[in-house]
């Protein structure tokens, strides 16, 4: 475990595209990141994660912009579920249907009961929030083969549309943990503290190694 904030830097693999992120994990985990991508369209992706010591998230604030567009999501989980609020200026659904990709309809859900047995988010093209089943479970340094399957508020980019999403991690012995979600698989490297080093197909991790 760290025992000073770290600044953690990934290039996209997939797209042409970037993501840094300083972390606090001496308590839980605080993360304030910045991504860029330009897939679907060219934006700009600024997020805030709170995560309790029991490794469940708390509270995530993201914001997206673009040329013409901006929209911002907020989600809280307390007791009585999930919290969602949102706010959008601009035409995203405009642009995107000008560059020839579908609409990404609004920001949000509007039926955040959908989410409540999330412990977890995952943002999409963010290979940062793939740490948090990682370390909430243990495993990064679990047994090979030990699989647990978790459902996480799955925040799209670059619209911020929120969904409920299953989601399976398997440990493949230390430092190797692979991933499924649907079709997708992916064996990720994780380091010592369960942040992805390279993640096949999405991102490599840059600095630190």
């Amino acid at each position: 475990m760290s025992t000073t904030p770290k600044s953690l830097f990934w290039a996209r693999t997939d797209t042409a595209g970037s993501e840094h992120v300083v972390v606090d994990d001496r308590q839980g985990l605080s993360a304030q990141g910045t991504a860029l991508a330009v897939d679907p369209i060219p934006y700009t992706c600024r997020y805030r994660l709170t995560v309790d010591a029991n490794w469940s998230v708390s509270r995530l604030e993201v914001e997206t912009e673009g040329a013409g567009w901006a929209r911002s999501v907020r989600l809280e989980r307390s007791g009585d579920g999930w919290r969602v609020r949102t706010a959008e200026e601009g035409d995203l659904d405009g642009v995107l249907g000008a560059a020839g990709h579908p609409a990404a309809g609004l920001p949000g859900t509007d039926e955040p009961d959908r989410l409540a047995e999330a412990l977890d988010v995952d943002l999409s093209g963010s290979p940062l929030f793939n740490t948090l089943p990682v370390r909430r479970l243990g495993l990064g340094r679990a047994p090979a083969d030990l699989a647990r399957q978790v459902t996480v508020a799955w925040v799209l980019l670059p619209g911020l549309a929120v969904l409920p999403a299953d989601q399976v991690y398997t440990s493949l012995g230390p430092g190797r943990v692979r991933f499924a979600s649907g079709t997708l698989t992916a064996d990720l490297d994780v380091d010592p503290d369960g942040y992805v080093v390279r993640y096949p197909g999405l991102a490599e991790r840059i600095s630190p190694r």
